[in-house]
């Protein structure tokens, strides 16, 4: 399937705006939501670079750009990789719940387990009782929007330009 750029870039940018509302929730942001059913419809290329670019992009309007963002866009990225391989022949909210535990799990290990202790002096120990709260949001955040989001998102971008069209201009001349 062709991609549409037009979707792929408004949901980048409404994912954005959403991470840049100042005073929410840590870690509680549509990203895999968005990544996951890309995966399935665009493919994991695309969905890779819509993980890692989200990073990228935020940390350099926000905190700028450090070896964090180098290791969680890349972490995101692959958990974009995976959306594209699980999901060729999957789909549904339960499979997009179960995704999301697992990806978030590893995603949290493999990034709040290493950044801490390797790059701001942290100790494993305290990285880990730091992540189980940090850990429980996401999960409670992508599991969610994964629920009620990535559902909607694949039935949207999977659509046809012509029917989104339509849809928007019911106007008939």
């Amino acid at each position: 399937m062709k991609k549409n750029w037009f979707k792929y870039t408004f949901t980048f940018i409404m994912v954005l705006a959403l991470r840049l509302i100042p005073f929410r929730t840590p870690n509680v942001e549509p990203i895999m939501a968005a990544q996951m059913p890309f995966g399935k419809v665009y493919g994991k290329l695309s969905a890779f670079l819509f993980g890692a670019l989200s990073i990228v992009v935020y940390d350099s309007l926000t905190s700028g750009i450090g070896m964090w963002t180098v290791i969680t866009a890349l972490a995101y990225g692959l958990v974009g990789l995976g959306a594209g391989v699980y999901f060729k022949n999957r789909g549904g909210w339960k499979s997009y719940a179960t995704y999301a535990v697992i990806a978030t799990i590893l995603y949290d290990a493999a990034t709040g387990l290493t950044l801490g202790p390797l790059f701001f002096g942290q100790s494993l120990s305290g990285a880990l009782i730091g992540q189980i709260p940090f850990t429980a949001l996401h999960l409670l955040g992508n599991v969610s929007f994964a629920i009620i989001l990535s559902p909607v998102i694949e039935t949207w971008s999977a659509k046809k330009r012509e029917v989104a069209v339509q849809v928007l201009n019911p106007v008939v001349l």
